[in-house]
C-alpha cells in the first residue's frame, strides 16, 4: 500500500528543500561569478550559471607562486598531520581501551579532563616555542597531532573488538605491537578512514596555528593567504590587475575562484571515504 503524502510531509519537504538550497547556492554562485565574463559580473547579472564563460582567473590563481606554495605546504602539512595523527590517536586508543592496563581509569580520567581545560593560548605558545617549533612545519602539526574526542571515539572501537583475536594473536606469537599492527589495524578501515577524514578536514582549515607559530611566509598554509585575499581582495600576482581590465571586479573573482580551489580537495576525497565514514560514525555511537 503507498504510502499517502500528508501535509506535514509537504512542510517537511519544503523546509528541507531550504535548508539544501542555503547550502548550495553559495557554492553555486562563486563557480557562476568565477567563470563568468568581467562584463557580466560588474553588471550583477550573474545569480546560477555562468555567463561569458572565462577562466582567466582560475589561470591566475593556479599560475601565482604565492597561492601555489601556500596549497604546497597545505598538502604537506595535511598529509604528514593526518598519518601522525592517525598513528598516534590509535595506538594510545588501543592502550587505554586495555582495562587489564596498569593506571588505565587514571589516564582516562587525565584525558577526559584536557576536553574542558587547556593552558591557554599563551602557555601554549611558550611551550611550543621553547621546543624550538616556532617557524618550522612541526610547529602546524604537533601542537594538534590528537584529538580528545577523536581518541575517545577510536578507543569505543578498539574495545569492542572480539576478545577472541588478540588471543588468537597471543596463540601465534604476536605481542602486543604485533596485534595492534597485524589484527587492530586491518579490521579498523571504518575507523580509521572516518577520524582521518576528521583530522585532514581540520588540518587543511587549520588558519590558528599557522598565525600563532608561523612568521615565514614561504611556509603559510592556504587558508593564510585565502584570508589575506579575500581581505585584500587581490593577490602577489601582477596578472591579477590586467584580467578584464578591472581591478576590483578581478579582486572579487579571485576571491571566488581561491575559495573553489581551496575547498576542491576535500570535496574530492569525500566520495571515496563515505561508505567507510558512514559506518565509521555509527561505530563510535554504540558503546559508551
Amino acid at each position: 500500500m503507498q504510502k499517502r503524502i500528508t501535509g506535514f510531509d509537504i512542510v517537511l519537504f519544503v523546509l528541507l528543500g531550504g535548508v539544501v538550497f542555503a547550502t548550495l547556492y553559495p557554492f553555486v554562485y562563486m563557480i557562476a561569478v568565477s567563470l563568468s565574463s568581467d562584463v557580466h559580473v560588474l553588471k550583477g547579472e550573474v545569480y546560477f550559471w555562468p555567463k561569458g564563460l572565462n577562466f582567466d582567473v582560475y589561470r591566475v590563481v593556479l599560475q601565482d607562486p604565492l597561492i601555489v606554495r601556500a596549497y604546497m605546504n597545505t598538502i604537506i602539512y595535511v598529509v604528514v598531520g593526518t598519518t601522525l595523527s592517525l598513528l598516534i590517536t590509535a595506538a594510545g586508543a588501543f592502550a587505554i581501551s586495555k582495562k587489564e592496563m596498569l593506571f588505565q581509569r587514571g589516564f582516562m580520567i587525565l584525558i577526559v579532563i584536557t576536553m574542558f581545560f587547556s593552558g591557554g593560548m599563551i602557555p601554549t605558545f611558550l611551550v611550543v616555542k621553547s621546543y624550538g617549533l616556532v617557524d618550522t612545519i612541526w610547529g602546524m602539526i604537533l601542537p594538534t597531532v590528537v584529538s580528545t574526542w577523536n581518541l575517545i571515539i577510536m578507543r569505543t572501537f578498539f574495545a569492542g573488538l572480539p576478545k577472541e583475536v588478540e588471543e588468537a594473536g597471543k596463540i601465534d606469537g604476536l605481542n602486543d605491537i604485533g596485534i595492534f599492527f597485524r589484527l587492530a589495524l586491518p579490521l579498523s578501515k571504518a575507523i580509521l578512514a572516518t577520524i582521518g577524514l576528521f583530522y585532514a578536514v581540520s588540518m587543511w582549515n587549520n588558519f590558528f596555528s599557522a598565525m600563532l607559530y608561523l612568521r615565514d611566509s614561504n611556509l603559510f598554509p592556504l587558508q593564510v593567504v585565502l584570508r589575506s585575499i579575500v581581505l585584500q581582495g587581490t593577490s602577489n600576482a601582477s596578472e591579477a590587475t590586467n584580467v578584464g581590465g578591472d581591478t576590483i571586479l578581478v579582486g572579487e573573482s579571485l576571491k571566488f575562484a581561491t575559495i573553489i580551489v581551496s575547498t576542491l580537495p576535500i570535496l574530492v576525497v569525500y566520495p571515496f571515504l563515505q561508505k567507510y565514514f558512514a559506518k565509521g560514525a555509527m561505530i563510535g555511537s554504540i558503546k559508551g
